[in-house]
């Protein structure tokens, strides 16, 4: 492990992205009814309100390919961090409701580009045995920044009729640090190499402790040379059919388990069972701590056993505990525990698959030459469910037609469909290298390049 350290201190810097991504989207959940009664929002807009910064974040998940592939993962993401910090600032500030509004739109498309540069970058730089724990880190700082949203929320929400601003003005300083720390990152080696800046690229390579480069830099060459003879590629092509559903159809799942219908309205789920307003702030916290505590485990586990895996024993425990839940509101069953103990499960078992898998899995089926278009893909397809999730939600939990029940018995119904596409569709890429995937896919390989490599 030694002498993957450098490797292991640039994906830690990197991962900062995942906490903001993280902190940032789920700080609304604290400020957002004091922000419903200052400006008089109906559901409508108050939906609209949570929701602007994850429409900034399809945008920035669908534009940030191509500033990456032109000037590279590096600058971007310096550029991200330091868009993080501004628009944090300004929110926190903001004089009017269509400030914040543009301040949040624009701390969305930080969210999103973040998403897609944060796990491409990581993958690109890790040696093939630590990629999926090291990209793994980035979604466990993203649940860590949802348990310092929801636990600095609880701290701030007895200061006063302002205290949302501060809820929101406290993720300028973690996006200030990752500014700072961004500057020292090298570029990716693989972005390099795709244009043609072999000595650095080998010098990358040597400082990231890579003990055969050659060999690596060999393989990553061939896997350009092998699709088309060039270094530029069009996304949507038939020999990219197979990588473009899988990621399709990750990014929906992740979003139709209802994961951020809890994460952006945790606080009001708990108001609507009848608990005062300090401990609806209060129990949030332990929802983010018990994600953070299983995305340690999966860590341990996303290398060992495997992505598939995971995704198929977390699909069935989603299915579970999903159901209690929308039972609980069914019969209006809220003496008790039962609630939080529902909402804990299933952040357990999301945890352990959705939660962990999604951003490694979208990360590695991708060829070189298109990998920052196919991460946009997945990302963008993620925050547009994410969009029409967080939107609708408070729209269908106070719809006498709808209501919080059905709600969630939808959410329990796509976990079902996201079974039988882990157990029937998913493909496994643990411990096998980049350019081993894209022959495993059958995406412009034949059979001796990777025997010749040893890769």
């Amino acid at each position: 492990m030694k002498k993957n350290g450098r490797v292991i201190g640039y994906s830690m810097i990197v991962a900062l992205g995942g906490l903001l991504f993280g902190l940032d989207t789920a700080v609304i959940s604290g400020a957002e009814r004091a922000i419903q009664n200052l400006y008089g929002l109906t559901n409508f807009w108050h939906g609209f309100t949570v929701a602007i910064a994850i429409i900034g974040a399809v945008i920035g998940a669908f534009s940030a390919g191509p500033p990456a592939e032109k000037w590279g993962r590096k600058k971007i993401i310096v550029v991200i961090s330091l868009l993080f910090t501004l628009t944090s600032i300004f929110s926190a500030i903001a004089p009017s409701w269509t400030v914040l509004v543009v301040c949040r739109f624009l701390g969305g498309l930080a969210i999103g580009a973040s998403s897609v540069l944060g796990p491409m970058y990581i993958a690109e730089i890790a040696p093939a045995a630590i990629r999926g724990r090291l990209v793994a880190f980035f979604q466990f700082n993203v649940t860590l920044g949802l348990l310092v949203a929801y636990s600095s929320n609880y701290l701030l929400s007895g200061t006063g009729e302002w205290a949302w601003r501060w809820m929101l003005g406290v993720v300028a300083i973690p996006s200030f640090v990752f500014f700072v720390l961004s500057l020292i990152i090298p570029e990716s080696p693989r972005w390099l190499l795709k244009w043609g800046r072999v000595d650095e690229a080998r010098h990358v390579l040597a400082r990231c402790g890579r003990t055969n480069a050659e060999g690596e830099i060999d393989a990553i060459q061939q896997s350009f040379i092998h699709l088309s003879g060039t270094r530029t590629e069009a996304l949507f092509s038939r020999k990219y059919l197979r990588p473009i559903i899988y990621a399709v159809l990750m990014g929906a799942f992740n979003q139709l388990s209802g994961t951020n219908a809890i994460n952006y309205y945790a606080t009001r789920i708990f108001e609507m069972t009848g608990m005062d307003n300090r401990l609806s702030y209060l129990l949030p916290i332990l929802i983010g701590l018990t994600k953070v505590i299983v995305l340690l485990i999966g860590i341990q586990f996303i290398d060992r056993f495997g992505r598939r895996s995971l995704m198929i024993l977390g699909s069935v425990g989603l299915i579970v505990f999903m159901s209690l839940i929308a039972w609980t509101f069914y019969g209006r069953h809220f003496d008790g525990p039962g609630i939080l103990f529902f909402l804990l499960g299933y952040m357990f078992f999301f945890g352990l698959s959705d939660g962990i898998v999604i951003w490694v899995f979208i990360s590695e089926i991708f060829p070189n030459s298109i990998r920052s278009k196919g991460q946009s893909l997945g990302s963008f397809t993620h925050w547009l469910f994410a969009v029409a999730i967080s939107w609708t939600f408070p729209v269908a939990i106070n719809s006498p037609r709808i209501g919080p029940g059905n709600a969630f018995l939808f959410f329990a119904v796509m976990m079902l469909l996201q079974l039988l596409f882990s157990w029937k569709l998913m493909p496994e890429t643990k411990g096998k290298s980049l350019e081993q995937i894209q022959k495993d896919l059958k995406i412009g390989y034949d059979d001796t390049l990777m025997t010749t490599h040893g890769l």
